[in-house]
């Protein structure tokens, strides 16, 4: 699996805008140090308190030097296909009590018990020329299932890169790409408010997790020079019960896979977390969750639930003027290509998350759509 992906043009990265501003966040509220009561130098989290002020006092991880270190019992893993993020690095790794584990599913989330801890740590490369040698990180989120059901909670790294506070208000961090042309790209990364999670964590109608799943994580990851199958190293660490049959990963920039299979694993992990019967975009009839059926095998209101000469249901200028989310054989017809080339906030898919085109994704989606035998779609 890789570590890194869709960076071929981008070789470094200027973060002169997050060297003095925004200034690193203060304690929110009444969330001064001594309300958070750490008693242990373990990873963990007290359910029973508020949040913590400092990201350190829950001894999860540590920035050094630009190398994010995961303490012992904090497992890291990686996505075969990842969500995309203004060509983000993210460092993933997921805690839980002891004695606690997720259930297994072949196809869907695993289930979670109360406690966990999934954490993805938001930086980008000092040098896109050696990724490796050290990154500049903006924030860490925290997504932690409490009793009363799952719960965001973002902290944002200081310029000093000594450590992240809890930022539940959300911000923008200005950031400039440099692209192997000299040519750059200012973009404003976004640590997103309490709201703004939920717009992407409420896929099945309720706050939670939209990574974690089988098609996913059931590859090898090399973590420290340590290389394993991602779902034996859950269960090694006990924290995975239940394991069954396991599909294998899906990774959507394999060129040796089938360009559909490639598609339907890119809009699943970028899309469907919305687009599926129980997610925020259900009333737009658009619905692009994984399926074991190859478009082509499903029927015709299936397809055109996928998108397939489908007519949007609001219009607006979010349909470019364009009548159909997917025509085949015609990208440039297609609703789908439009909204995801744009950068415009009021066009513009996914709407959260991003703030440049994911041009990598795109050429994907054009390329499908263009592999697809030409019809014309009935007004």
């Amino acid at each position: 699996m890789r570590s890194m992906w869709g960076w071929p043009a981008l070789l470094a990265v200027g973060l002169m805008a997050c060297a003095g501003e925004p200034p690193a966040p203060e304690p929110v509220g009444d969330l001064a140090a001594e309300h958070c009561m750490v008693t242990s130098d373990a990873p963990g989290l007290d359910l029973a308190q508020e949040p913590c002020a400092k990201l350190s006092s829950y001894h999860f991880m540590s920035l050094q030097d630009g190398v994010v270190t995961h303490a012992d019992g904090v497992v890291p893993y990686d996505m075969s296909t990842p969500l995309f993020t203004d060509y983000a690095h993210k460092f993933r790794a997921v805690w839980m009590p002891e004695g606690e584990a997720a259930s297994f599913s072949t196809d869907a989330t695993f289930t979670f018990p109360v406690g966990t801890v999934l954490l993805k740590t938001f930086a980008y490369p000092l040098n896109y020329a050696a990724p490796d040698e050290g990154v500049h990180v903006i924030e860490t989120r925290l997504l932690v299932h409490y009793p009363e059901g799952w719960r965001g909670l973002p902290y944002v790294w200081n310029d000093e890169q000594t450590e992240a506070y809890y930022d539940p208000a959300g911000l923008s961090v200005p950031v400039t790409l440099e692209y192997g042309d000299g040519s750059t790209v200012d973009i404003d990364y976004l640590v997103p408010n309490g709201n703004q999670c939920k717009g992407c964590h409420e896929a099945t109608g309720h706050m939670g997790p939209i990574g974690p799943k089988a098609r996913f994580l059931n590859a090898e990851a090399d973590f420290g020079g340590a290389v394993a199958n991602q779902i034996d190293r859950w269960v090694q660490a006990g924290y995975l019960s239940g394991v069954t049959d396991t599909p294998p990963a899906l990774d959507a920039f394999d060129t040796a896979a089938d360009v559909e299979e490639r598609v339907r694993a890119y809009l699943d992990i970028n899309c469907a977390h919305c687009h599926n019967p129980r997610g925020p975009a259900r009333t737009s009839g658009l619905m692009l969750e994984w399926s074991p059926t190859p478009v082509t095998e499903r029927t015709v209101d299936q397809q055109t639930s996928y998108g397939i000469c489908k007519t949007p249901v609001a219009a607006g200028r979010g349909s470019g003027g364009l009548h159909y989310d997917i025509v085949p054989g015609d990208p440039d017809a297609s609703i789908l290509v439009f909204r995801m080339e744009s950068n415009d906030p009021g066009i513009m898919m996914p709407e959260l998350g991003r703030s440049v085109a994911h041009e990598e994704g795109v050429a994907l989606v054009r390329e499908w759509i263009a592999a697809m035998a030409p019809r014309t779609c009935a007004e």
